[in-house]
């Protein structure tokens, strides 16, 4: 029984391994991505709510004092 010639089986993976690496090499670099995100400043308004101008005090169970 003849054996199996693996003589030629490093230069075909290899060959192939970088012949892929080039095919998504070109492939990745033809493809266009949008520009990094600049940061933006925006101003927030300050809302008068009508909460915030009285003085309330919110009493929690273990503030209260000890009896």
């Amino acid at each position: 029984m003849p054996q199996l010639d693996t003589s030629t089986w490093f230069i075909t993976i290899v060959s192939s391994m970088i012949t892929l690496f080039i095919l998504f090499q070109l492939k990745i670099s033809s493809q266009t991505f949008p520009a990094a995100p600049s940061p933006k400043f925006l101003t927030t308004e300050k809302t008068n709510n009508p909460w915030e101008l009285k003085w309330t005090k919110i009493y929690l169970p273990l503030s209260l004092p000890q009896q």
